[in-house]
């Protein structure tokens, strides 16, 4: 039988209090995209609001072009797929095999605290399901539990966006929490490689990449667990 595999993206588009735009990065969405495509794997979208998620705008200049975003943009199916993700509310653990979170800054501020989002997680994890993220999208996982109570990333191995390329991309301040702090709080086993390097961990049901650059490397450790 297909597999299929939930992506979930942010409805936030709001940089804090910049006045600038933020929401999902477009290469964490389009490397994954194609990586679980390619594999045979289905793929169905979801976000809070439903409809089309904002994308951040600096994910579509030519700097951050990628073979994957090139590919998306020339991709009509998935072009409509993201114009019309299914709403949050809508969506079951039961009819998929993994979840997957695209980063971009949005969910810093919207899915970390999403209640629905949270409840997904926690039954994808019950369930021995893959639960992944890539970039500011593990921060999904902040205030997720397992059946025992604890938080699903203590004790486990797992990566994200680090102080260190934060500090690079001048937005500490603007977070409203750090994301690599946020982990280690929570008792994940934090681990970074130099910023920018494409690294990703799993630690059995859980996979997480660092930062653009390691969303074929997290999307190919799902793929791998899903096989």
């Amino acid at each position: 039988m297909t597999k299929k595999i939930l992506m979930v993206l942010t409805s936030h588009d709001k940089l804090g209090d910049t006045g600038e735009k933020t929401g999902f990065w477009l290469e964490e969405f389009a490397a994954p995209y194609f990586a679980f495509r390619d594999a045979g794997i289905d793929v169905e979208l979801a976000s809070p609001a439903g409809g089309q998620p904002p994308l951040d705008p600096k994910s579509n200049v030519p700097d951050f072009q990628t073979d994957d975003t090139h590919r998306f943009e020339a991709n009509a199916e998935a072009k409509a797929l993201l114009a019309n993700t299914k709403k949050l509310t809508d969506v079951h653990e039961a009819d998929y095999d993994a979840i997957f979170y695209p980063g971009g800054h949005g969910p810093m501020w919207d899915l970390v605290n999403d209640q629905t989002s949270i409840d997904l997680i926690e039954a994808f994890w019950a369930q021995n399901k893959p639960v992944s993220a890539v970039c500011h999208g593990p921060i999904v996982l902040a205030n997720a539990k397992d059946p025992q109570g604890e938080y699903i990333v203590k004790g486990r191995k797992v990566t994200g966006f680090s102080n260190t390329e934060e500090e690079a991309v001048g937005l500490t301040k603007v977070m409203p929490q750090l994301l690599e702090d946020t982990l280690i709080a929570r008792g994940g086993q934090y681990a970074s490689l130099e910023d920018w390097t494409a690294h990703a961990q799993r630690d059995g049901n859980l996979m997480t990449g660092q930062n653009p650059n390691s969303s074929h490397a997290v999307a190919e450790l799902v793929v791998e667990a899903l096989s």
